[in-house]
This record gives structure tokens, sequence and C-alpha cells, in this order.
């Protein structure tokens, strides 16, 4: 019988008696747990990070789709790629129920939806070459439980990540990242937890790929966006530090190329 460990009733009680301090000290006692949770994971997102990379090299897109907080992580993270890796925008790709409205303001009944998931996805002419994750903290909204099985009949690749074991989420896609990280401090509260927990195994998938697709050398962003100052001299530092020439030479080569990667491979 299916249990949801997120809604388990919280280890701490009469919260508003609790002092600020004991609040907080409450609350990183109870984060703590999650990157130990996230440890046992690690097999299941090496299965999910592997499948991504084997379609992405091959010009495939990852697709993220979620409700509510675990949407708007999603979102988060395929809106974080292409500053980062220099990707392109429709290459990670984030959808929430509801749309992009759903982002900033709850929309009712929007996760319940069977049929919106495969709807969102159609829009950007999903096909076997791309994956779908599913997110969900409880593992049983509608809109991605459904968005999964849409996918599965359509031949493509799914995963999901969820706080919970045997989930709906779970046994509907192909590779399930199933994260436990125990009861929330505000009882049901699965922003808390739950949520860093997605957020972790979302950084841990999306960096990795990028990693493996050849966008990082050494330890660097060297495909990053240079979209303002602060960038700019971080490119120009690496340069310097990758390149082994100075400040002005680095400068100048960045400005001719325009990215960091390319500049190297004129001088390494």
């Amino acid at each position: 019988m299916f249990h949801r460990t997120t809604e388990q009733e919280s280890l701490y009680d009469g919260l508003e008696n609790k002092s600020t301090r004991e609040l907080l000290a409450d609350i990183n006692r109870e984060d703590q747990k999650v990157a130990l949770a996230l440890q046992d994971c690690i097999p299941q997102i090496e299965k999910v990070v592997d499948a991504v990379y084997d379609k992405m090299k091959d010009g495939g897109r990852l697709f993220y789709i979620g409700a509510g907080t675990s949407g708007r992580l999603g979102i988060l993270d395929a809106s974080e790629c292409p500053p980062t890796y220099g990707v392109p925008f429709d290459w990670v790709i984030g959808l929430i129920a509801g749309g992009d409205a759903a982002i900033r303001k709850a929309v009712e009944n929007a996760e319940d939806s069977r049929d919106a998931a495969w709807q969102d996805l159609s829009a950007y002419g999903i096909n076997e070459g791309d994956v779908v994750i599913g997110i969900a903290a409880s593992g049983t909204t509608p809109y991605v439980i459904h968005g999964l099985k849409a996918c599965n009949e359509k031949d493509i690749v799914t995963a999901c990540i969820t706080c919970n074991l045997g989930s709906p989420v779970a046994n509907e896609a192909r590779l399930a990242i199933e994260c436990v990280v125990g009861p929330e401090y505000v009882t049901g509260s699965t922003r808390m937890k739950a949520g860093t927990a997605q957020k972790l195994i979302l950084n841990m998938i999306s960096t990795s790929v990028m990693i493996k697709l050849g966008r990082v050398r050494g330890n660097r962003m060297v495909n990053m966006q240079l979209t303002n100052e602060k960038l700019v001299n971080r490119g120009i530092e690496m340069i310097m530090l990758m390149g082994k020439v100075d400040r002005a030479e680095a400068a100048e080569l960045l400005s001719k190329y325009g990215s960091v990667k390319e500049a190297l491979a004129k001088i390494t």
C-alpha cells in the first residue's frame, strides 16, 4: 500500500510558541537530513543522467514537468542552463501546470488535469529523441502522472523525481528517483525538505549532463554567456588563468572572439 511520507506528522509541535532561534535551529536540523537521504539516491540519479546525456548528445532536449513548487523548481533549473552553459534556450525546457501564470500565482485545479501536460509538451514538438522528467514531491500529481504516461505511449524516455517510495509517479516513470526525506517541519509543507531535495537533484542532473556534453573545461564554465560586467571579468580571469596570458591580452581575446571557449582554443 502506498504511504506518503511527505504527509506524515511533523516531528515537532507547538511551533508558534518557539523562539526565532529555536525555529531556525529546528529547520536547520531537518535540512541536514536532506543531503544524507540524497546519498542513497545517487545510483538512481546516475541512470537518469546517463539517459539524458545519451539523448542530448544526439541533439535531443530535456523537459521538466511539474506543478506548484515542483514545477517552479524545474523552470528555475531550465532557465539557468543557457546563461551558465551557453546552450540554446529551447534545449532544456521547464513546464508548469497552469502555464507561465502559475510561476507566480497558483492556478486552481491546474495540477489535476490529465491532458494538460501532453498538450504543453506537444506545443514543443516533443518526440522520441527527447527526455521528460516529472517532478512531484508527493508522487501523486495527475498533471505529471498522465504526462509521463502519454510520453511512455510515444516511446519517449521518462524519469521522475519524488520524495515518496512506490508512488504513482514512480510507477509510471521508466527511471525513478525516490528521495525520502521524512516529514516536513511544518506538516505537509513539501516546499521545505522535499523542495530542497528536488533542487539538489536537479542541480546534479543538469550539471553532470552539461559537463559530459563538454560545456565545462577543467572546472570552469567556459561556455557561459557574457551578459554583464561581472561575467565578462570572470571570463577574462578564466582566459588569464587557463591561457597563461596577462589581463590585457585576455581582455583583447575575449573581445575578439566573444567566448571564453573560443578564445582559449586560439591560445591553448
